[in-house]
């Protein structure tokens, strides 16, 4: 949590939820009341022809699908088809009656907590305020406004596209690029513009739906200041201390007495605190006794997510809370052997390599994402062992149970603010609304452990660097002005003044320190001695190891593939069912991404032939499937094994986050999870490409290397132990490596042989690169083995001779768990052997593997009631050989 190294903080934490951004409040004396305003509004559009009861929290489009207007917004062509709803005006209205009680007290505010997006309030027909940002919290002062018995309150929502477009137009001494998207996308135009998901209208990975409505809380407060909230750490001392930011609102000179105490660590001190009318801040600074242990929070597979009790105490109100202690600095120094710099994050003091992906808005509409949804992406994060998300800057802040959970679950947080792919405009109203923006998210999410950098946007640096938007030599001053304007002088300004316990990045991807030092855009913002990088490319073959960048920290990286049919179905109808249907190419948002797709696969596979077209479809779903898992396995595993190692000056890489997590529909996308929590290929890869200990094997030259990584904390002696062949089911050959020490936290090679010799070794004919292919894993000084089984394909597999149909069967057997066990059985090596439950929604413990034995267990928990009967209806079974 920390930039420099003596620093130690704690983070604060309120009945399980972020103790933070001002939100949580002692009242002296008096009692603080609240009215909720959630639940049945009345909702209209623009000429009163649509009328109905609506859901606060929610937007328009839940409204209408709730009330039966529309259809499911995915299904089909219904992106387009519902158009007509964001370019109209929709207005909320509700009654309510306050009681006498909360009207007279001194201070009574109208809070919406979320207004999305350009709204006009309402109370009793006069106007209260305006809001033009999703994502800031509003409080209006009604408490005059307010009368006895029935009131009424009016939510007047404009079009945000028709804004947009305003906007944009009356922006007219220079263009803001982009004007809109690719026509692939089918999207809206001028989203740069409004203070909105960027993403809603429109990506290359989803749809388009700017949805209107007030998607979080509404609710009246009222009090007698003042008041007592919480959180900001600050130090520069190597001493624990618990900082606590206290905002202040008195109507006259105030005293008040607060007891700060940390029981577990015999740490308690009083402090007495004079404000005189007004609103004010302070902090209040706690020092942990030094004779305590502390039990710091780390990121999984790292330790526990430890947290000790807190409690503050003021006119006798207790109010505990929970404390976490961590730090965290992001390393930029000289590396030996190498120009540039490092880039790496230091948790308690301990290295970390970050491995995970990144985080994308899980619905269209927000007020559908349950948070069963939300606990299920994130556990199937961890569950692929990964420590670590980045929260793009297209989409929103998540919600706080998001964060409490990566809290709870270890999940390292790099989280963008919310602008990306576009330059902005800076006029003095935009900028305002997104200072008041930041300084909220800031102060409603720096409580959090799980949170470890800022950064200014996503990949903005670099449209500017690079020139996306063919902007003229000779107004790029401007841009550059803008730029800096923007994320430097406003939010970066913003952020170190609310929290200097953690890192800002300006932009992702950026080159950090160097980029700082080129004035915040440096000409080459991909410098691989520097920063993060994010590398895309869809015609190179990815097997190909030798293309890929040797970064100091991969942020973004990947490849598309659809999802499965059973979760295409759910929207689609009979005659969508081919890869060249209308439907097909509408839900592409990639341009020429069925093609790339197709291609890509096509340079190792062969691509589905069978004659009944139905099974050619779902088996060209899974072809892509297989594409992308072994295209992400292979730039995954070369990020991991270049930890340690420089080569050429590049290296060192300490982070790998794919491009990525989860969907926002049922589309074709670089997800691992498809639309409603069904893993792909991908994420099942995963599971073992993010190993605590994993054998990388790869070829360089003609020469075999297998590399033992390690994110372990102590060391090992291990070896590698390499079986291979393609035809049978036996192994061919077994090659045992000599015993190397693996240090914790590092990539050692522990064998290496030339190909030729590899395969002589075998006997004469019995091995050739056709022939056979190499498995291989870890064992230590005890034979026991250590990690995953891996694979390495010494030529493509759509050349291998001998791979035959595996005829693959099973059984099915449930135990008392009410977990089931599938029983396989192969007559001959089979590749991406793919289990699909279809509509019994759940879990294999393992997937798309290399089944190179004869039997083999995977077992399966399902998410909801079924049957064995059903499991085995429901069951398919799928391998490379099966589609041609």
């Amino acid at each position: 949590m920390i930039l420099i190294t003596r620093k130690n903080h704690c983070f604060l934490s309120f009945n399980q939820c972020s103790f933070s951004d001002l939100i949580f409040s002692l009242v002296y004396g008096d009692e603080r009341l609240e009215l909720s305003l959630n639940g049945k509004w009345i909702l209209q559009n623009s000429n009163g022809s649509l009328l109905f009861p609506a859901e606060v929290p929610g937007c328009v489009h839940s409204a209408l699908l709730k009330q039966g207007f529309i259809q499911d917004i995915y299904f089909r062509f219904n992106d387009v088809a519902y158009r007509w709803i964001v370019l109209d005006n929709w207005t909320y209205t509700i009654s309510f009656s306050p009681s006498n009680e909360l009207r007279a007290k001194q201070r009574v505010r109208l809070v919406f907590e979320g207004v999305d997006t350009v709204a006009s309030i309402f109370l009793n027909g006069v106007i209260t305020g305006n809001t033009d940002n999703m994502f800031r919290r509003y409080e209006f002062s009604v408490g005059k406004m307010l009368r006895g018995g029935e009131n009424n309150v009016e939510v007047r929502l404009l079009s945000p596209v028709v804004y947009s477009l305003e906007r944009s137009q009356a922006h007219s001494s220079y263009a803001v690029p982009p004007d809109c998207p690719p026509p692939v996308q089918k999207g809206e135009c001028h989203v740069n513009f409004i203070r909105k998901a960027q993403s809603s209208f429109s990506w290359d990975w989803g749809p388009s739906f700017p949805t209107l409505g007030l998607w979080k809380g509404v609710r009246l407060e009222a009090f007698n200041p003042s008041s007592f909230p919480s959180n900001l750490p600050d130090s520069s001392l190597s001493q624990w201390v618990v900082e606590v930011e206290g905002l202040f609102d008195a109507v006259e000179q105030t005293t008040v007495r607060v007891s700060l105490s940390v029981v577990e660590l015999w740490t308690e001190e009083a402090f007495t605190v004079r404000f005189l009318p007004g609103t004010h801040k302070c902090s209040l600074s706690l020092y942990v006794n030094q004779s305590s242990q502390v039990k710091q929070w780390w990121p999984t597979g790292h330790g526990e997510q430890c947290l000790v009790c807190f409690i503050v105490v003021s006119f006798s109100c207790e109010f505990p809370t929970q404390v976490y202690f961590r730090t965290v600095e992001l390393v930029q120094e000289p590396i030996a052997g190498s120009p540039g710099l490092s880039f790496y994050f230091r948790i308690n003091g301990k290295p970390i390599f970050l491995k995970g992906s990144n985080w994308i808005p899980a619905h269209a509409l927000q007020d559908l994402v349950s948070p069963a949804d939300v606990r299920n992406l994130l556990q199937s994060a961890v569950d692929a062992n990964m420590n670590a998300l980045r929260v793009w800057g297209g989409g929103v802040y998540e919600q706080d149970l998001f964060y409490d959970l990566c809290d709870e679950m270890g999940v390292m947080i790099w989280q963008d603010f919310m602008f990306a792919c576009a330059m902005y405009p800076t006029e003095s109203d935009f900028i305002q609304t997104i200072r008041e923006e930041v300084i909220q998210q800031v102060r409603r999410l720096k409580s959090h452990p799980s949170v470890i950098v800022w950064s200014g946007n996503n990949e903005n640096e670099a449209a500017l660097a690079t020139d996306w938007f063919k902007i003229p030599v000779v107004q790029r001053p401007q841009y550059y002005t803008d730029y800096v304007s923007l994320y430097v002088d406003n939010i970066r300004a913003i952020v170190l003044e609310e929290d200097g316990s953690r890192p800002f990045l300006v932009s992702s991807p950026t080159n950090g320190a160097e980029s700082q030092w080129e004035g915040w855009v440096s000409r080459d913002p991909y410098n691989l001695h520097y920063g993060d990088t994010h590398y895309y490319n869809y015609t190179h073959d990815c097997w190909d190891w030798t293309a890929l960048p040797r970064a100091r920290f991969a942020s973004e990286y990947g490849f598309q593939s659809w999802p499965s049919f059973s979760t295409l179905r759910k929207v689609s109808k009979p005659e969508d069912w081919s890869y060249g249907s209308t439907f097909s190419h509408h839900r592409q948002h990639h341009a020429e991404g069925n093609q790339q797709m197709l291609k890509q696969a096509g340079l190792h596979y062969h691509l589905p032939d069978s004659p009944d077209s139905l099974q050619r479809y779902k088996d060209t779903l899974y072809i892509t499937q297989v594409m992308q898992a072994q295209c992400v396995k292979t730039q995954t595993e070369f990020y991991r094994r270049s930890q340690s190692e420089i080569i050429e000056g590049k290296g060192h890489t300490m982070g790998a986050l794919y491009w990525q997590l989860n969907d926002i529909w049922q589309g074709p996308s670089w997800s691992s999870i498809e639309f409603g929590g069904k893993w792909k290929m991908l994420h099942y890869f995963a599971q073992e490409f993010f190993s605590p200990l994993l054998p990388v094997g790869f070829e360089d030259q003609g020469v075999l290397l297998v590399y033992a990584v390690s994110d372990l904390s102590h060391d090992l002696h291990l070896k590698a132990v390499v079986l291979y062949g393609w035809s049978s089911v036996d192994a061919v050959c077994t090659v045992v490596s000599g015993t190397a020490l693996v240090g914790g936290g590092s990539a050692v090679v522990i064998h290496k042989q030339p190909i030729t010799a590899l395969l002589a070794g075998c006997g004469s004919g019995s091995c050739t690169r056709l022939t056979c292919l190499m498995t291989y894993h870890l064992e230590d000084i005890n034979g026991c083995q250590q990690g995953p089984i891996n694979h390495l394909f010494l030529s493509s597999p759509k050349e291998a001779h001998g791979m035959l149909k595996p005829n693959i069967t099973f059984s099915v057997q449930q135990d008392e768990v009410r977990r089931y066990t599938i029983n396989l059985r192969s007559s001959a090596v089979a590749a991406f052997v793919w289990l699909d439950a279809l509509d019994v929604p759940g879990r294999f413990s393992t997937n798309g593997f290399l089944m190179v034995t004869r039997n083999r267990t995977v077992t399966f928990d399902p998410w909801g009631p079924t049957s064995t009967k059903q499991l085995v209806q429901a069951l398919t079974i799928t391998s490379l050989r099966d589609v041609y």
